[in-house]
């Protein structure tokens, strides 16, 4: 399946779902509550949600002077991928990854940790690189926002909805009674396991669309594979330093290896798709 497609479709089931717990919670004016809410936390993620997740990472911006060869190889893809030149950061970390973010390409920033910049080749780099303009290229960055905010959403509606039919409100006092009350938190606590899982399938296809479109940018598929390689076993063997910026769970999505080590999650929540997955997949290019 085309995975604008498969994007597509999960962004409308995560829709849907929004809608049948707000409807759940309050009728008509729960879904219409439910949907204006969806829409300002989208207005307030769209703005600034760059702005959060590069001050959270205390992300420094970074010139040409200060870092010629990174903001060159920049510089370069964003040329060949013809887009406007993203705002190049430096994250201070030892763990080896990168991440792009911005509501669109106009508006965009790559971030790239002290950690990669140490492990790999120039070749390399210039591979994870291209794959994070292409998610700015694709506005999978925006796409990941909008995702995450609706299933927030969907998380806290559902909250606050338990709660009340659990303590006599609104989850059974019209129809059927204590059978009504028990199928709402059933739904309430069901829908947002079901959110993150859609959130998280989006953020798993937006990773193959990247490579793919990354490997169109640099044209070296394999520069990409290795590096993926090496940080995947960065990862995994990753011991915060002295000063390192700590990964947070709620951005996990957003780098290009999933920066926690997760092995005892399971497969159903990975935030990416498996990196050996990846790595066949360009090793096929």
């Amino acid at each position: 399946m085309n995975n604008m497609f498969k994007t597509t479709i999960l962004l409308a089931s995560l829709t849907g779902l929004l809608v049948i717990v707000g409807r759940a919670a309050g009728g008509q004016s729960g879904m219409i509550i439910a949907f204006v809410f969806a829409v300002i936390m989208n207005f307030g993620s769209y703005w600034y949600s760059d702005k959060i997740v590069l001050k959270m990472y205390r992300a420094k911006e970074v010139t040409e002077d200060e870092q010629p060869q990174l903001y060159r190889v920049v510089q370069n893809l964003a040329m060949r991928a013809h887009i406007p030149m993203p705002k190049v950061y430096i994250v201070k970390t030892s763990m080896p990854n990168a991440f792009a973010t911005g509501r669109d390409p106009k508006h965009a920033a790559v971030a790239a940790t002290t950690g990669i910049l140490n492990l790999l080749t120039p070749e390399e780099l210039e591979g994870v690189l291209a794959h994070e303009l292409a998610h700015v290229k694709n506005r999978d960055t925006l796409i990941s926002a909008v995702a995450a905010t609706i299933a927030g959403v969907i998380t806290i509606v559902a909250t606050i909805a338990r709660w009340d039919a659990i303590f006599g409100g609104i989850g059974g006092r019209d129809n059927e009674g204590g059978s009504n009350i028990v199928g709402f938190i059933v739904l309430a606590v069901l829908a947002p396991i079901a959110a993150t899982i859609i959130q998280l399938a989006i953020s798993r296809s937006r990773e193959y669309a990247a490579d793919a479109e990354g490997v169109r940018i640099s044209q070296k598929p394999w520069a990409l594979a290795n590096a993926l390689e090496k940080l995947e076993y960065g990862a995994k063997h990753y011991r915060p330093g002295k000063g390192d910026v700590k990964a947070s769970e709620n951005t996990a999505h957003m780098f290009i290896v999933n920066p926690l080590r997760s092995s005892a999650l399971m497969s159903l929540f990975r935030t990416h798709p498996l990196t050996e997955d990846r790595i066949r997949r360009l090793n096929a290019m």
